[in-house]
C-alpha cells in the first residue's frame, strides 16, 4: 500500500526532486529479494521528456548486483526523520548482515504498476530503468537511470517545487558531507 502523502510528479518535474543535491536511498530488488543503500553521489543528468539521473554505485554493493539483473532501481529522498535508518542502510552491507532492511526499520511498498521496491517515510522517490553504459559503470561505478516514475510528499514538494519553510522540520532532506556527518536543507534564499 502507498503512504498516505505519494503524489505524482509530472516527469518534465522530476529533475527538481535532485537538484538541490540531497543524500539518496537507492533500492533494487531481482528474483524476490530486495535491498536498500545510501549513496551520496546522485545528481540530474538530464531533465525533459526524457529526464536521467546518475549515481555512483560501488562494485561490492549488493544493491547494484540486483540493479544489474533486474535492469531498474529507485532514488529516494530520505528526511531528516529517517537519519538514523540511512545511516544504518548506508553502513551495513546486506552481503554480511542479510536482515539489514528488518534491523533499520526498513519499510518497503511499491508504486502502483512497479515492482520497484520503495522505501515508506521519504519526501521524493524516483523509478529508474537503467541506461546501460559498461565502460562507465565499470571503469567509474556511474550509473545512468532513465526516470520513468516520479512522486513526492506535497507536504514538502508542491506544484514543482520544494516547499521545506511551511513543512515540518523532520521531512528536510539530507546532505551528507562526509564522515557520518550530514545537514538537513536550510531555509530559502531569494535572489
Amino acid at each position: 500500500m502507498t503512504p498516505e502523502h505519494f503524489t505524482a510528479v509530472p516527469l518534465e518535474k522530476s529533475y527538481r526532486l535532485l537538484n538541490h543535491g540531497p543524500t539518496v536511498l537507492v533500492s533494487a530488488a531481482h528474483d524476490g529479494v530486495a535491498n536498500v543503500m545510501a549513496a551520496a553521489w546522485a545528481c540530474v543528468l538530464d531533465f525533459g521528456q526524457s529526464p536521467k539521473v546518475t549515481v555512483v554505485l560501488d562494485k561490492a554493493t549488493y544493491t547494484r548486483e540486483l540493479l544489474m539483473a533486474s535492469g531498474e532501481f529507485a532514488l529516494q529522498l530520505p528526511p531528516k526523520a529517517l537519519v538514523t535508518l540511512t545511516v544504518g542502510v548506508g553502513t551495513d552491507s546486506a552481503r554480511e548482515v542479510p536482515d539489514k532492511l528488518t534491523k533499520h526499520g526498513v519499510q518497503l511498498f511499491n508504486a502502483p504498476g512497479s515492482t520497484v521496491p520503495l522505501v515508506a517515510g521519504c519526501v521524493g522517490w524516483l523509478i529508474c530503468k537503467r541506461v546501460p553504459e559498461p565502460h562507465n559503470e565499470q571503469t567509474y561505478d556511474l550509473f545512468i537511470g532513465e526516470v520513468v516514475g516520479a512522486w513526492a510528499d506535497e507536504r514538502v514538494f508542491r506544484d514543482g517545487h520544494w516547499q521545506f519553510e511551511s513543512a515540518s522540520d523532520d521531512l528536510r532532506t539530507l546532505h551528507h558531507v562526509a564522515g557520518g556527518q550530514f545537514y538537513a536543507i536550510g531555509e530559502p534564499v531569494r535572489g
